[in-house]
């Protein structure tokens, strides 16, 4: 049996202004100047999780895996349009400008900020932990993916905590031109800057070290269907029965933000969720929450 022992959700609306401070999560307050929004909104979920948890850096290490899904790669505006005025020819984009000085414009901080792999190394170095991980790219689909290989671990006893969480930067020009390209669009407005982050255990290892666990999971599965990304194109259909989903487009936080609602609310009940994503992944999962 798998269970939650911790559950957290971050994230920033339409309204929020755009700052998170992570730094008293972090080992090293130096690191804060290699994170962006997805890292900042990682770090908290994690640090929030693990503590409902009750588990300390120090309880984690090689015995503990990282198992994480991050959305599309968000850029500003002020990032990137000094690279390109330095690379236009006229109104034409230049390669031979950008080539020779028009890249340089970019902080050089910057690619650290974007990089898919950068939320899992930041919850990784700030929280010890440093078993098996796994890390995916960008939605919904992929954190079943990430959870599937996350119990594979547990139930094999390389691990005895996986931390397995999803971030989204979403409210950025290049992710939002994203969305109102693909059919149906989806509005600016809707989309959530957004980190959920769960703990799992082996009920036996909850219990042998105290823990309470505060859910269940009882079924997962999913599946994935070949198709052409030119020629089909297909609405997002996400649903979930015995709680409400998290409002606003969250990505891959968006099943985690729904366990993390369901254990604030507190009381037991059983939770199904299930997606069909605009990349033809087909997943379900069964959590029975625990009062």
């Amino acid at each position: 049996m798998i269970v939650v022992t911790g559950a957290s959700s971050v994230a920033l609306g339409p309204s929020d202004p755009p700052t998170l401070d992570p730094s008293a999560c972090l080992r090293s307050k130096k690191t804060r100047k290699f994170k962006g929004t997805q890292d900042d909104l990682a770090v908290l979920a994690a640090a929030q999780a693990l503590t409902q948890a009750g588990l300390s850096p120090e309880a984690l290490g090689e015995r503990a895996g990282l198992f994480a899904v991050v959305g599309y790669s968000p850029f500003s505006r002020e990032d990137i349009d000094p690279v390109l005025a330095e690379s236009l020819e006229g109104e034409r984009f230049s390669m031979a400008r950008f080539s020779a000085g028009g890249f340089q414009r970019a902080h050089p901080l910057l690619t650290f900020r974007c990089l898919p792999n950068m939320p899992a190394f930041h919850v990784s170095a700030n929280f010890n932990v440093q078993g098996p991980y796994f890390v995916s790219y960008p939605g919904i689909g992929q954190i079943y993916a990430a959870l599937e290989e996350a119990c594979a671990e547990l139930d094999g006893g390389r691990v005895d905590v996986a931390v397995v969480f999803g971030v989204a930067h979403q409210r950025n020009f290049l992710v939002q031109h994203h969305f109102s390209r693909i059919e149906p669009p989806v509005a600016a407005g809707e989309l959530w800057d957004a980190g959920a982050c769960v703990i799992l255990e082996r009920a036996d290892h909850a219990a042998h070290r105290g823990a309470r666990a505060r859910a269940e999971l009882v079924e997962l599965s999913q599946r994935y269907t070949p198709y052409s990304a030119i020629a089909e194109q297909s609405p997002q259909r996400e649903q979930a029965s015995g709680a409400t989903l998290p409002e606003g487009a969250r990505g891959p936080a968006s099943l985690f933000a729904l366990l993390a609602q369901a254990l604030v609310a507190g009381a037991e009940t059983e939770i199904v969720h299930t997606v069909d994503t605009r990349d033809h992944v087909s997943a379900h999962s069964r959590w029975r929450v625990l009062a």
